[in-house]
């Protein structure tokens, strides 16, 4: 008998221990299941989240312009759109808040929460910044041979659609549309697409392409893509109606053209050029030939009026224009033109004192778009500083020639250049034998790229993603 209680206790002991054992595993399973499922569904959430980051680039290919998802609205969400599974039955949806550019800029921020309906409690949120990369994206770009000469110092990228002879310091990639070039400045030789006659000086094609990281800091690439200058024409067309339609517009002055004064309190001031100075006894071009010579300095000037800089950014002058000042958080875009386009007719614009941001982390920007050249004149100040994302569509970015017989205007001292260049012509603010700027830095302002100035011309019609964050 007691040999039976004990097995008795022992079923007792044991079955106590399976049923906790089992319901533990039980408990266990349950929970599994249920971290299962929660993962499951958060997994689902990221991947329709992601879904609607990808319907909107879709959308953004398709109109660059709609930040509204298409409904006619000043919304910006959330846009609220059914995700379905491959039977078209709905399992989840993505909410959509869209942030658009401001003006001038590219860049949209997209923020898209995905949910499920099979966990209402589980959602999960990604944030993706997109833009087009504007002409920006090169400090200097020419469509022309160009010459860097001894004492030029540039931080950003460089292209040319020709030949780069380059002898100062780049701080970032250069690069050429051409594998070898004659330079017109160097005999009849053949020279790499990118060189430099900076001790040592390269050797000529097909030798193997040295390396010389104390000239080329981040390296050289040639030959690559040619960018189209030709397509900067729609884009000053553009730039005309907007002024004409929600911009500032001035027609031809009746005199030389007319004078900027850009102010810190988002006005500027403009004057109509009477008349220029006029270059001194033995001050000419010397054989130059350069077609458009003068002094391009303001002697007589007549004040018109204070103007607010438009909602818009855009002024566009039908003339030939001088531009200084400073502006305070402002973004904005001077054109000068005439249409139809003519080479007699073409509109120069000139900086020949400071032309100034007061905040350097993109809040700031001007662009100076002539049909023709960017200049300095001969009466350009000794120290010059232009914060700027300067175009010459048809001409070149620089300074004429003027010979010692000029006085002391023919020989200055620095010119600092913020932001970038693009020359359809021989860019240059300096020659070999002493006239110009002696001292020439070019210092790439990396906020044009994505947020460039009102109506800058873009090197793309597509949305580049440019950030990329779940956010938690």
């Amino acid at each position: 008998m007691k040999n039976k209680g004990l097995i008795l206790v022992n079923v007792l002991v044991f079955s106590v221990i399976v049923i906790t054992v089992t319901s533990a595993l039980i408990n266990w399973g349950a929970t599994m299941l249920k971290q299962t499922r929660q993962i499951d569904a958060s997994e689902q959430a990221f991947q329709i989240a992601e879904a609607g980051v990808d319907y909107y680039r879709w959308h953004l290919a398709h109109d660059s312009m709609d930040y509204t998802d298409g409904i006619a609205t000043s919304s910006t969400g959330p846009f609220i759109h059914d995700f379905k599974d491959k039977n078209d039955n709905t399992i989840g949806q993505f909410w959509l808040t869209i942030t658009p550019p401001p003006i001038g800029s590219t860049v949209v921020k997209i923020k898209s929460k995905g949910t499920v309906l099979s966990n209402p409690d589980v959602s999960r949120t990604i944030a993706v910044t997109m833009a087009i990369p504007s002409l920006a994206k090169y400090s200097v770009a020419a469509n022309d041979v160009m010459r860097f000469g001894a004492g030029t110092e540039v931080f950003g990228p460089i292209h040319s659609n020709d030949g780069i002879r380059f002898d100062g310091v780049a701080h970032n990639l250069i690069t050429s549309a051409k594998d070898k070039y004659i330079d017109p400045d160097n005999g009849s030789s053949y020279r790499f697409g990118v060189y430099t006659t900076d001790s040592p000086t390269d050797p000529s094609p097909p030798a193997t392409v040295p390396n010389r990281p104390d000239v080329f800091m981040a390296g050289r690439q040639f030959p690559v893509p040619a960018f189209d200058f030709l397509g900067m024409t729609t884009d000053l067309s553009d730039m005309k109606s907007d002024a004409q339609s929600s911009g500032r517009y001035f027609a031809a002055s009746g005199g030389e053209g007319y004078r900027i004064v850009l102010k810190t309190d988002d006005t500027f001031d403009i004057y109509r050029v009477n008349s220029m100075t006029n270059p001194s006894n033995g001050c000419r071009n010397d054989n130059m030939g350069q077609a458009g010579w003068d002094t391009w300095s303001v002697n007589g000037q007549t004040f018109l009026q204070n103007y607010a800089i438009p909602a818009n950014g855009i002024i566009f002058v039908e003339d030939h224009v001088w531009v200084q000042g400073q502006i305070n958080t402002a973004r904005v875009t001077i054109a000068a033109g005439r249409f139809p386009d003519n080479p007699s007719t073409r509109k120069d614009i000139t900086v020949n004192n400071d032309l100034l941001y007061t905040n350097y982390d993109g809040q700031d920007t001007i662009a100076l778009v002539a049909q023709g050249n960017i200049n300095t004149g001969l009466s350009s100040e000794d120290d010059l500083r232009i914060d700027a994302a300067i175009i010459a569509q048809n001409g070149r970015a620089g300074r004429f020639y003027y010979s010692w017989r000029c006085g002391t205007g023919y020989d200055r001292a620095v010119l600092t250049l913020y932001g970038m260049i693009a020359s359809n012509k021989r860019y240059g603010f300096a020659y070999t034998n002493g006239t110009g700027y002696d001292i020439r830095n070019i210092i790439y302002d990396q906020n044009l790229l994505y947020a460039p100035p009102p109506n800058f011309p873009l090197t793309s019609d597509q949305y580049t993603t440019i950030s990329w964050d779940e956010v938690r």
